[in-house]
C-alpha cells in the first residue's frame, strides 16, 4: 500500500472540485466525495467483554453488536460487517496511530486488524430525493421504518458492491465502494439523480 502522501483520489479524473463551484439552487440530490481517512477492519469476539472494552477505549464508541447497525461520534464511525467483524473509520486526529493503539489495547486477546484505508472510496449522498436515487439501484428496503439513522448494510448498487451507512433522517448517506468501482458508482449515482436536480458539493471528511 502506498504512503498516505502518495494517495490519489479514486475520483481524481472527474474534476469534482471544479464542478462544485457551480452549485444548483434547491437540488433534490447532492453528491460529494468524502475524505477516506483511516479505515480498519477489526475482527474479534463481541461476546468477550475485554475485547469490546478494548475497542471502545481506543475509538470512544461502543461496539455495535446488532446486525446492520453503526455507531458514530464526531469524526469516528464503527460499522457492523458481521458477527465478528467491524469497520472502524477515523478521519481526524489520531487516525495515523489507530491500528497501533488498537493492537496495544487488544494485545492479550484473540483479534485481527487489517488496514484497508486505500481500498475504498466514499461518496456522500444527501437531499430530499436521496432515498429515491438509491432505490433505483438496490433491492434493500430503505423505508425509514426498517432503515434509518445508524443503519448500515452491505449490498449492491447497480453492478457494484457497496457498504451503505445512513447518517441521519434528512436523509444523508455515506456510500463505501471499492476503488476500482468508484468512477462507475459516481457515474451511476449522477445519472440516477439528474431528474431530481443534482448538485456537486466540495469534498470533506467522512461524517
Amino acid at each position: 500500500m502506498p504512503e498516505k502522501y502518495q494517495w490519489q483520489s479514486a475520483l481524481a479524473t472527474l474534476g469534482l472540485e471544479a464542478r462544485a463551484l457551480a452549485p444548483v439552487a434547491e437540488p433534490g440530490v447532492t453528491l460529494s466525495e468524502r475524505r477516506v481517512g483511516t479505515q480498519l477492519v477489526i475482527r474479534g469476539d463481541a461476546a468477550e467483554a475485554e475485547f469490546a472494552a478494548g475497542v471502545s477505549s481506543v475509538l470512544g464508541l461502543d461496539l455495535p453488536t446488532e446486525p446492520k447497525t453503526a455507531h458514530r461520534k464526531g469524526d469516528r464511525t464503527l460499522l457492523w460487517l458481521g458477527p465478528d467483524e467491524w469497520l472502524a473509520v477515523v478521519a481526524g486526529e489520531g487516525e495515523d496511530r489507530l491500528a497501533v493503539s488498537l493492537a496495544e489495547a487488544l494485545v492479550d486477546l484473540h483479534h485481527a486488524i487489517a488496514d484497508v484505508s486505500h481500498s475504498r472510496a466514499v461518496i456522500g449522498l444527501e437531499g430530499p430525493r436521496a432515498r429515491e436515487v438509491l432505490m433505483k439501484g438496490t433491492n434493500v428496503d430503505l423505508h425509514p421504518r426498517v432503515f434509518a439513522e445508524g443503519s448500515c448494510v452491505q449490498a449492491h448498487l447497480g453492478r457494484c458492491h457497496m457498504l451503505l451507512h445512513q447518517l441521519d433522517a434528512a436523509p444523508r448517506y455515506d456510500i463505501y465502494v471499492h476503488r476500482s468501482f468508484a468512477v462507475y458508482a459516481w457515474s451511476w449515482l449522477s445519472d440516477a439523480s439528474r431528474e431530481y436536480g443534482l448538485s456537486i458539493a466540495s469534498s470533506g471528511a467522512v461524517r
